[in-house]
């Protein structure tokens, strides 16, 4: 069962409703005038090996140039391992006043450092700081340590999570981002990445925004020059070695549009910041992210047959968003694709069809439709009665068609 669904701006929020579009006599219809349409011009092309511009809501790509592309991801590899220490907060199975022993291993090894020392025990909070601002490859080794009693044992988990993500063209070997044969990730996978640390841990997320920190007397600022040069910047992480080049993971937020933009292989921290700005500027200035459906907003009440109520509210189980050229949202519509002849018992939270947006007769993207409340078993007589009410209905349309 197909159901078109208009859908209309509200004068407050991107809030999206009108479950039915009621048709007007011939008489006083009235003919659209032409809209103009946002013209959209080529993605910027970037000095830089590979790149990619994603909202962070909706999850589309509004640009990318081999994104794909396997390449050595260098001190982005950190924000799997913090996004794994913010997981384990979450689980609660550490906290942040936990104390973590430093071993020689990790004190040892080389490059960016947060300068902890052999033998002395350093809070999770201080050890998640020195990873995210100051890339503190001793730093992400005591966590690993921490974690899973050693860096390779942590980069399994490491690919286990990347997996569960959906990166499918990553491989960690350590948790710090130096170079390895079989370490590499790509553009794509690290945007997917950083969208689930924004939305996943967002209680976290405010470190990566962070200029400077300090531990044992010695500051060290954030190396993302777009945290003093732009406002609307807030994250995320930088990178570098000879063979990933300059690589930059950067998120922004304008007017509750929040972009995330990965580019990699650049020749200097000056190229990537300046490269990651045209990428946010272009995606800021032709597109916009609107909210179109609430979590849990019922969209239609079909009939179920055989159950102790008659109709079933149907809806999304999560926010719907969808990124769109800008001054186009009038050309929006949805269409739910019902499962016929829905019979109870039926769950909350069961399958029931799909809802599809269309941007004029482009599907620009979709959703499961979900069960919002528990149909029950009617009893015999009701059951009874749906039978006969069902087979006369179906008698009716199979005439009509």
């Amino acid at each position: 069962m197909n159901v078109f669904v208009s859908i209309r701006r509200s004068a407050q929020l991107c809030l999206f409703a009108a479950i039915t579009a009621v048709a007007l006599p011939a008489a006083a219809q009235e003919i659209p005038q032409p809209q103009p349409q946002t013209i959209i011009p080529a993605a910027p092309q970037l000095a830089a090996s590979s790149w990619i511009l994603m909202d962070a809501n909706s999850g589309r790509i509004l640009a990318e140039h081999n994104s794909d592309e396997r390449l050595a991801p260098a001190s982005l590899t950190k924000l799997m391992t913090a996004y794994l220490v913010e997981r384990e907060l979450d689980r609660d199975t550490i906290k942040l006043e936990d104390l973590v022993n430093i071993s020689e291993t990790a004190w040892r090894t080389g490059g960016s450092k947060m300068f902890i020392e052999v033998g002395n025990q350093v809070r999770v909070d201080d050890l998640l700081h020195g990873i995210i601002i100051v890339s503190g490859n001793d730093a992400s080794v005591a966590m690993a340590e921490h974690l899973a009693g050693g860096e390779a044992p942590f980069a399994d988990l490491m690919n286990q999570h990347a997996a569960r993500l959906g990166m499918e063209n990553t491989h960690f070997e350590n948790a710090t981002g130096l170079p390895g044969e079989n370490h590499y990730s790509t553009a794509r996978d690290m945007a997917l990445l950083s969208r689930h640390i924004i939305n996943d841990y967002p209680e976290h997320y405010a470190i990566y925004s962070q200029r400077h920190f300090s531990y044992g007397g010695i500051d060290q600022p954030n190396r993302n020059r777009l945290l003093w040069r732009d406002p609307s910047v807030d994250g995320l992480k930088t990178g570098w070695t000879d063979a990933a080049g300059y690589c930059l993971v950067s998120s922004a937020e304008r007017d509750g549009m929040r972009l995330i933009s990965v580019v990699m292989g650049t020749n200097s921290e000056e190229a990537r910041a300046q490269e990651t700005q045209k990428l946010l500027s272009y995606g800021f200035r032709f597109y916009e992210t609107m909210k179109l459906y609430e979590r849990g907003a019922v969209l239609a009440t079909p009939r179920v047959w055989g159950g102790d109520i008659n109709e079933l509210r149907v809806g999304v189980n999560e926010e719907v968003s969808m990124t769109l050229p800008r001054n186009r949202n009038q050309e929006l519509r949805a269409r739910l694709n019902l499962n016929s002849d829905l019979q109870a018992p039926i769950a909350v939270g069961d399958d029931v069809g799909t809802l599809e947006v269309y941007l004029g007769e482009e599907m620009v993207g979709d959703r499961q439709l979900v069960a919002l409340e528990n149909v029950e078993e009617g009893g015999l007589f009701k059951r009874l009665f749906d039978q006969i009410q069902r087979f006369f209905s179906g008698l009716i349309a199979n005439f009509t068609d």
